[in-house]
């Protein structure tokens, strides 16, 4: 009895970017569940070492995103208190937002991003 059994090696790296698409799809459902966003900063972690050139720009917008968005929701935070925090809090979800579906579209266009280590958009 003779099984058929997939003999193509496995993929060491992420070549039509599935694991981009799923960390930014979990940057997204963090705006919900929360603790999403650290599982997707994990992930652009470990796979930019081994993704090509194109997608490895996008691992680093996502870690980007993560930190930079961190921060600016730590000072929203801190200027709450001034009444102006609530501001930069929405600016910052507007701006969080931007950033992951700018990254799915250029992602499904198999571009990198314009400039991953802008503070922008």
């Amino acid at each position: 009895m003779s099984q058929d059994l997939d003999k193509s090696p496995s993929r060491a790296t992420d070549g039509d970017g599935g694991n981009a698409r799923i960390i930014y799809i979990l940057y997204l459902v963090s705006l919900l569940v929360g603790i999403t966003a650290l599982i997707g900063v994990v992930m652009a972690y470990v796979y930019r070492s081994d993704a090509p050139p194109w997608l490895r720009e996008h691992y680093r917008w996502q870690i980007r995103t993560f930190w930079i968005g961190i921060l600016y929701t730590f000072i929203g935070s801190l200027l709450t208190g001034v009444g102006v925090g609530f501001l930069v809090l929405l600016a910052v979800l507007v701006w969080f937002i931007v950033r992951c579906v700018k990254g799915l579209q250029r992602l499904g266009r198999g571009e990198a991003p314009e400039d991953s280590g802008s503070w922008l958009f």
